[in-house]
């Protein structure tokens, strides 16, 4: 069966087979890997014999605890064993047309094999079945092929278009990894079922700068000593300004708001496997070392693949924090990891003209801040405040050890 990573986990996708069909494995031989959100896992045969039969190939997105395979020995049945979705689309492909409610046959797609589901989906947006390849039993297009077309680069409402290039050497095509399906699910998603506004601010860094050296020079005389960066600052910031601002701190449930009371701060981290955004839990409770300790260690655990699958999910976080500074972004607009109400960009540092004092005008370093929040949650007077509460505890930097 496909495991169950955590109880948030509802399916995974299948990554590789090391064995196929007719092979003979052995209780605790890896049989296939298999990725959740983002972090992949290998799955152990848990007996002897011969894999009889494989239901599910790479690529595909399985349920928890669905029949993947079946272990038995030769001549041996594994018909019951069929996932039950299989076993669902073959009734409803083999049952007669009465029985099978179906558009009305004047429909120039109407002959095409599609379960219900799948053609009300096409039906719903728009889209012609001609133009979607069926992953399901016999060809048979169903949901999740119709899902996969809305999320891709072709527009199924129109015919394909054969592109004609003067050289297959101008261009290259590449199958999505599994990671990057999912994040452009999310993303997708995101945009699509939230009213999402986005407002920039910036905030003077000289404080943070100078106590940026401060950490550098303590960590370089003693190792053990906290290495402090601005982003485990600016990430302290935002924990204070989430506390006087709680509204931000909630998840948005469309006929309800969920508002925490304590901070789960998630934040973005880049990998080789794409993006990932790991949960740092009740992180309020946390001194300014402790916060700084816990963020690396979420982050080298994303990059090396070990990280918690729950930690992965955006229902875990209660607000994210993006930090693209150190790519040199000037200004952006974060996505919201749904169904989070708002996250902050954290942009890279600019020396912008200000008053010092004194009629004295000079160049002062700020760090761009770009706030995106759902307006079906927060308005924007509250957006703003919030915003201006993470620059004042930036400006105002008060921590403890």
């Amino acid at each position: 069966m496909m495991p169950k990573q955590g109880q948030s986990v509802e399916s995974c996708i299948i990554s590789q087979w090391f064995k196929k069909k007719g092979d003979s494995v052995k209780a605790g031989e890896p049989l296939f890997s298999y990725e959740t959100d983002k972090a992949s896992f290998e799955e152990e045969a848990k007996a002897d014999g011969v894999l009889l039969e494989i239901f599910y190939g790479e690529g595909d997105e399985v349920p928890v605890l669905c029949n993947v395979a079946v272990i038995g020995q030769v001549g041996e049945s594994f018909e019951e064993f069929r996932p039950c979705g299989e076993n669902a689309a073959s009734a409803v492909e083999a049952a007669p047309a009465a029985a099978v409610a179906l558009p009305s046959p004047t429909l120039p797609d109407a002959k095409i094999k599609a379960s219900p589901r799948a053609r009300a989906m096409a039906k719903k947006m728009g889209f012609n079945l001609e133009n979607i390849k069926g992953t399901g039993p016999n060809g048979r297009i169903i949901a999740r092929d119709v899902d996969n077309c809305r999320l891709s680069i072709v527009d199924c409402q129109l015919p394909l278009v054969n592109c004609q290039l003067s050289s297959d050497a101008e261009c290259e095509v590449k199958k999505l990894t599994n990671i990057r399906k999912l994040i452009a699910k999310a993303m997708f998603e995101s945009l699509q079922n939230s009213a999402q506004l986005t407002h920039h601010l910036s905030a003077d860094v000289r404080k943070l700068l100078a106590l940026r050296e401060e950490f550098k020079r303590a960590h370089k005389a003693d190792p053990n000593s906290p290495n402090i960066t601005i982003n485990d600052m600016v990430c302290w910031a935002v924990v204070r300004a989430l506390e006087k601002h709680p509204d931000a701190n909630s998840h948005f449930l469309g006929d309800s708001i969920k508002t925490f009371r304590k901070v789960h701060l998630a934040l973005a981290v880049d990998t080789p496997r794409g993006l990932m955004v790991p949960v740092l839990r009740n992180a309020d409770e946390l001194s300014l070392k402790g916060l700084s300790n816990n963020l690396r260690s979420l982050a080298d655990a994303c990059r090396k693949g070990g990280v918690d699958p729950e930690l992965l999910q955006s229902a875990a976080g209660s607000f994210t924090v993006s930090n693209l500074g150190a790519y040199g972004v000037e200004m952006f607009t974060p996505i919201i990891n749904v169904p989070q109400v708002a996250i902050l960009g954290v942009n890279t540092i600019i020396h912008r003209p200000a008053d010092i004092g004194g009629g004295v005008i000079a160049f002062v370093p700020h760090i761009g801040l770009s706030l995106t929040y759902d307006h079906r949650a927060i308005d924007g007077g509250p957006a703003t405040l919030f915003l201006k509460e993470i620059k004042t505890q930036i400006e105002n930097f008060i921590y403890n050890a």
